[in-house]
Parts: C-alpha cells; structure tokens; sequence
C-alpha cells in the first residue's frame, strides 16, 4: 500500500508540474517590453560591450601605476678560463689591507688585485652563472597617460548609451509586433462574425430554394463567398501565429512558450485622440541618437589632445633587485639599482604631425555629424508629428466609414431575406464591409505605429 500511495503522489506531482509548466504568460505591452529589455540576447550583447569598456578604463589606468617584473636566468660558458698577463715589474710596496673587514667571498678579489701587483698572468675560471632580478618601474609624467584615461572613461559613457539605443529599438520592436498580433486578431475575429452572418444567410437562401422562392446560383454565390472567406481566415491565423513566434525571439523566450497578449487596441490607443504627443516639447539632447554624437565628438577631442601630448617627453622611474643564485668569483655588479628614465621626442620626419592632422580632421567631421544629427532629427520631429495627425484623421475617417458600412450591410441582409436584392448585391455589400473594416484596422495600426516612432524619438517609451 505504502508503495502504491508513493507511486500516486510521484505521478500527482508530475502531473502538477507539467501542468504548470503548460501555463500561458500573460503580458501586457508594457510588460513585454520590459521582459524583453531583460532577455534579448542582442541586448544581452550590447551590455557585454559596457563590461569591456569597464575593463578598457582599468587596463589604460593601470599603464600608469606601479609595474613589477621579476625574471630568472641561467648562463653558461662550460667553464671557460681566461688568461690575464699583467707583464710589468713587480710592485715591492704590498698594499695595506685590513683582512679583518674582508668577506670570505672577496679573497677571489684579493688575490687577483695581488696578481696584477706582482704581475706575471692570472686565470680566470668563467663559472655557469644564474640571477633572479625584480624590478619595479613608475610613470612620472606622462601626458599622453592622462588623455588616455579620460579617453577610456568616454569610451564607457558610449558603451551605455550604446545600451540605452538598444533598448529603445527592442522596445519598439517588440510593441510593434504586439500591435500587430492584436490588429491581426481583431480582423480574424471581423471575418469569423462574418463567416457566421454568412452561413446564416445561407441557410436562409437555401430554404428559399428548396421553397422554389432563389436560384441554386444564389447559394453558390454565397457558398463562394464563405470559403474565400475561410481561405481568408486562415491566412490570417497563420499570420498570428508567426507574429507570435516573432514576439517571443525578440523577447528572448522559449519558442514553445505558450503567452497570452492582455492588451486591448483601445488601451494601445489611449491617449491618441488629446495628441497631447503633438506639444512642441521636442529636446534634442533628450534623444539618446544625438547624445551618442556628442560623446563621439568629446572622444575626438580626446583624441586631439592625446596627439598634440606625444610631442611632450615621458619621465619614468625604476628601481630593481637582484639576486645572484650562481656567479664567479669575480663579480663586481651591484644587487641593487635604481633611476630615472626621461624620453624626449626630438625627430619623427613627420608622423607625429601628421596623426595630429588627422585627428583634427575627424574631430571636424564628428562636430558636423552632430549638426547633422540635429537637424535631422528636428525634421524627423516635423515629419512625425504631421504624420501622426494625418494617421489621426484616417482613423476617425475609417472609423466612421466602418459604422456606416455596418450599418448598409444590415440594411441589405435585412432586404434580402424579404427578396428586394440579388445575391450579388448582398455579396457585394459585405465586400465593401469587409473592405471597410480591413481599412480601419490598417488604420488602427498606422496610428499606433507612428505615436510609436513618436514616443521614440522623444526617449519615452
């Protein structure tokens, strides 16, 4: 029994967990956005680049901090004896040593400064030698060292608003097709009614036959009419199903994640009919497009600086050590070193000045590319804000239009059943209804889509 319950609770779990895992993901736009801002993989890329440049400014900083090496080497010369012949008279006076202040490790000196006294040859046995050496090195000046760490702090400021723009492009990108998906729905459900009003007049025109009252040409045409329909209808799903497929790459989900858009066209709507987007508030330096050119124009400047630095000398200090592992008898090297290296630029037959020419050159073009930025982006504003009122009126316009095509396709249906019009003039009617509401919700979506731009031209999104 105990077996049997264990099995059971085992397979109720299972169950609840696959149950749980089917669950759909409700998303309202805004959520999506914000789902996606946090899951793109193109964006997950684009932060990347902002840890880069993050350690870009730590290795440019660290160039100019303390720097310590060490180094271990090993030489041999296979016991190479060298013969030294110091000729001459022998010297009588002996030197005046205090061997009480001697090391043991100086005898070797001793005896050969005794040599060179006494004259005569002395050999010298050449020993395999080894050293370990540390050397620490510390710029001084350096201005070109400076430039370059402003340079790399610039260059972080441009990662991020590198992610800024990103992010607004994936926010746009996602409510688009969002809008798309609920526009989309919206005419599936347009041709599913009407497919339904169809079939009813259908069945009311084939009464009418059976009764001797229509024509068979009559049902036909309606039949026709319904399966150009269903044909429609099912483009349509296909389309949804795409759009959907779409949404949830761009948001960074599986792709047998099942999401539910909680959204409404009129809640994507609010706010359209006041245009208070139309307010001549537009700042350009709010626009993360232009504050990306200025940046790129601060690191031209930087750039301008570092160059013009390069005619200027470069002081650096170093101390080392070292310690002799394995060395001759002779050897006169000191274990400790230190000192000043100055580098001064004298003669480069050109190429200094001309680095600083280009540099000169491209902080120009990087100052007319922000003008050019500007002014493009006040005539996108224009643009945008004309095209915003155009996509307006063609709403309400289309909006009406359905009303009024709703209301001649009842108006007909109604005169058919009672005999007044043709088949064909019935069809014909619900075409242009048809035709009405497809204008609409295109429409619909020209008006969404361009507040859209709006938004995103004014960073509000």
């Amino acid at each position: 029994m105990n077996t049997i319950k264990l099995t059971i609770t085992f397979i109720s779990l299972w169950l609840f967990l696959s149950a749980s895992g089917q669950e759909k993901m409700q998303l309202t736009i805004s959520e999506a956005q914000e789902y996606a801002v946090e899951h793109n993989k193109e964006l997950e890329n684009v932060r990347q680049d902002v840890n880069i440049a993050k350690h870009q400014y730590k290795e440019a900083r660290g160039q100019g901090l303390p720097q310590i090496n060490g180094t271990l080497d090993y030489s041999t010369n296979f016991n190479y004896e060298a013969e030294l012949d110091f000729g001459g008279e022998q010297n009588t006076q002996p030197p005046d040593i205090n061997y009480a202040l001697l090391d043991p490790g100086d005898y070797e000196v001793l005896k050969f400064l005794e040599q060179m006294n006494s004259g005569g040859t002395s050999t010298i046995v050449m020993t395999d030698q080894s050293n370990a050496q540390v050397q620490l090195s510390q710029l001084i000046f350096g201005g070109q060292y400076w430039v370059g760490l402003q340079t790399a702090r610039i260059g972080q400021e441009l990662a991020r608003q590198n992610v800024n723009v990103t992010q607004l492009d994936i926010k746009e990108t996602v409510a688009n097709t969002y809008q798309l998906i609920l526009v989309t729905q919206k005419i599936v459900d347009v041709l599913e009614k009407n497919i339904d009003n169809l079939k009813e007049v259908k069945r009311h025109t084939n009464n009418m036959y059976v009764a001797g009252l229509a024509e068979q040409t009559d049902v036909d045409q309606i039949s026709v009419s319904i399966s150009q329909l269903k044909n429609k209808k099912k483009s349509m799903e296909r389309n949804v199903n795409l759009s959907y497929n779409m949404l949830r790459f761009q948001m960074g989900l599986d792709s047998q994640k099942d999401i539910q858009l909680t959204s409404s066209v009129d809640e994507v709507l609010n706010g359209s009919e006041n245009l208070e987007i139309l307010s001549d508030n537009f700042k350009v330096n709010q626009n993360p497009n232009y504050q990306i050119v200025q940046t790129q124009e601060q690191l031209q400047k930087k750039q301008v600086d570092m160059q013009k630095w390069a005619f200027a000398p470069r002081l650096t200090g170093f101390y080392s050590y070292t310690e002799k592992i394995m060395t001759t008898g002779f050897d006169l090297s000191p274990k400790h070193a230190a000192g000043l290296s100055l580098n001064v630029p004298i003669f480069s037959s050109g190429t200094r000045k001309a680095k600083l020419e280009q540099a000169k050159i491209k902080l120009d073009k990087a100052q007319r590319s922000k003008e050019l930025m500007k002014e493009q982006l006040q005539i996108q504003n224009n643009q945008l804000r004309y095209e915003l009122t155009n996509a307006y009126d063609n709403y309400k316009t289309q909006q009406k239009n359905v009303k009024v095509a709703r209301r001649v396709l009842e108006n007909v249906q109604n005169k058919y059943k009672q005999g007044m019009v043709s088949s064909i003039e019935l069809t014909q009617t619900n075409s242009n209804y048809l035709e009405a509401e497809s204008n609409f919700l295109n429409a619909t979506l020209e008006l969404m889509q361009t507040k859209l731009k709006l938004k995103k031209l004014y960073n509000q999104l």
